[in-house]
């Protein structure tokens, strides 16, 4: 009898796990269409029915809506660290994760311009860091805006155009 509930007990935990699991996991939605790949890229795009939108590309209408090109993302291998200096001396760290959002069509060109790039932001999170913006709430939405577009005006300059985004993947603190 207890070697029975020794396989017995597992296998019904397991059975329970799994369909629970599946019953929170809810249903996945259904596959889009070819035609909406498009807007599948983007999450609030495919609700409202609303074309995907531009997110500020200088060229107006948006080189990846022009050619039909889909968008693709360059994660920087590396963490971003930033230090935080009061009076002179080092009182936190700030680190990143940054991707950089581009038509898939340029992603050779924005690896070759990777060290170019991330030395852009650096610099621009170093500005930021100096200027009092990882300062308090760094994570109201007024700081990461003004941040995102930072990043994005760096980026630009850096490797041009073809940078459409630049995604802050993880952000934190760390106090010294």
């Amino acid at each position: 009898m207890k070697k029975l509930l020794l396989i017995l007990v597992p296998l019904l935990a397991f059975l329970g796990g799994a369909v629970g699991g599946d019953m929170l996991g809810g249903s996945k939605p259904a596959e889009p269409a070819q035609g909406d790949a498009a807007t599948a890229a983007e999450p609030g795009a495919a609700e409202t029915g609303d074309p995907a939108p531009d997110h500020g590309s200088e060229d107006g209408g948006g080189e990846a809506a022009d050619t039909g090109a889909s968008l693709d993302w360059f994660a920087f291998p590396n963490q971003f660290f930033v230090p935080i200096l009061r009076n002179g001396t080092p009182s936190a760290i700030m680190i990143l994760s940054l991707s950089v959002e581009m038509p898939a069509s340029a992603r050779a060109e924005i690896e070759a311009q990777e060290h170019r790039l991330r030395d852009a932001l650096l610099n621009a999170l170093m500005i930021e860091a100096n200027t009092g913006g990882f300062d308090g709430n760094f994570t109201a939405e007024p700081a990461m805006q003004r941040l995102r577009a930072a990043l994005l005006a760096a980026g630009r300059k850096a490797a041009g155009p073809n940078v459409r985004r630049i995604l802050i993947e993880d952000i934190g603190q760390q106090i010294q």
